[in-house]
């Protein structure tokens, strides 16, 4: 299989102080991957249910798939396709970013989205390997090839379903929704910020501190 794009930058020496970093924690790292296995699993078996509800409510509001894929990249500049609940009207656009208030969202989507139901689907996503239950949100190759050297680094990593990026910035629709440019402004602005929470969380990265992720998560979209 040929090598992803990312995957020829990550090699280079200059991340050898970041891979350094990440060998010292190889075995939280194994014990992570353990851990969202199993409550992966358990979750999909207990969610079933009301994951086939939603499924069939998206469906008869449209009569078009429930389900969305779209190719992210995760661990080592892996391409995968991430799976979501569609919380959109099916279309050819190309824009990547929702602004608040988007008229692409659907009626279903307007509340799946709101408590991130959206998002359940992932559950398959952590269990094949492709993300964790907490890391840095995998982006779509068009805003990667945006990465500096450092945030390179963050693919050393898998991606997650939450962050304190995330949370940081679970407003981004109503940022995005003042801008004149979406595009420019992503790029430019909230990347480049969301990018130091993620670099950071590389540094730190433990059983507490994904543990105050995962509770400061439920608390935002809950609470």
């Amino acid at each position: 299989m040929d090598r992803q794009p990312y995957l020829y930058k990550i090699d280079d020496k200059k991340f050898d102080v970041y891979k350094e970093e990440i060998r010292k924690k190889n075995i939280y790292l194994l014990i992570k991957r353990f851990i969202d296995i199993l409550l992966s699993l358990l979750l999909i078996v207990v969610l079933l249910i009301p994951m086939l509800i939603i499924f069939i409510l998206i469906y008869l509001e449209d009569r078009n798939t429930p389900i969305f894929l779209q190719d992210r990249v995760t661990k080592n500049g892996r391409i995968f396709k991430i799976i979501k609940f569609r919380s959109m009207k099916v279309s050819n656009s190309t824009l990547y970013l929702t602004v608040n208030n988007d008229s692409r969202i659907t009626k279903v989507g307007k509340f799946i989205r709101k408590f991130r139901l959206d998002e359940l689907p992932q559950l398959f996503n952590i269990f094949l390997g492709d993300m964790s239950f907490v890391g840095a949100r995998p982006e779509v190759p068009k805003y990667v090839d945006f990465y500096n050297e450092e945030m390179l680094a963050t693919l050393l990593l898998p991606t997650g379903v939450t962050s304190r990026a995330s949370i940081m910035y679970k407003d981004e629709a109503e940022l995005l929704n003042k801008s004149k440019n979406t595009d420019e402004t992503y790029i430019k602005e909230i990347l480049p910020n969301k990018m130091k929470y993620n670099i950071d969380y590389m540094k730190k990265i433990s059983f507490k501190e994904d543990i105050k992720i995962i509770f400061l998560t439920i608390k935002e979209v809950f609470f």
